[in-house]
């Protein structure tokens, strides 16, 4: 299925907080403004972040927030993170999250990045099928977690 002729994908801006605020809440039903606040402003702090929207008809549908790495755990500087993604329902399975995805490794291949890395929560069934549709497979990384 294709998306709508009006598509556009840029970057994204501060400005977009509320929109992106909003499209999060639908998703996991909690509003996280103050979150979502901190992450947009430290956005472009760095020229190593990539981070985008999805509009149509003027109207922002879905984002994407990455970042290259810079060394932390070793990680070396040609890895790229997907940090968060988010498609507002009504939207969902019409190709923004491919869309976004495929522009933000785009964008990663010209700064350099040779592996994007992301996390998934391993019962997240279509996150794990849209990933793995896109050509992602597990990684040789093991995420580890102590509960306190």
């Amino acid at each position: 299925m294709g998306l709508p002729d009006q598509t556009h994908i840029r970057n994204l801006t501060k400005d977009d907080l509320d929109a992106i605020v909003l499209i999060d809440e639908k998703v996991l039903g909690e509003n996280r403004r103050s979150y979502w606040g901190r992450k947009l402003a430290s956005l472009n702090s760095r020229s190593s972040q990539v981070s985008l929207v999805a509009e149509m008809e003027g109207r922002v549908v879905g984002f994407i927030l990455g970042d290259v790495s810079g060394w932390e755990f070793g990680v070396p500087a040609t890895v790229g993170w997907i940090d968060a993604i988010g498609v507002d329902p009504p939207h969902q399975k019409h190709g923004w999250a491919t869309a976004l995805i495929r522009e933000m490794i785009r964008r990663f291949q010209t700064l350099g990045v040779k592996t994007v890395y992301t996390l998934v929560s391993w019962d997240d069934w279509d996150l794990l099928q849209l990933f793995h549709r896109i050509g992602f497979s597990r990684g040789d990384m093991i995420n580890l977690e102590l509960k306190i």
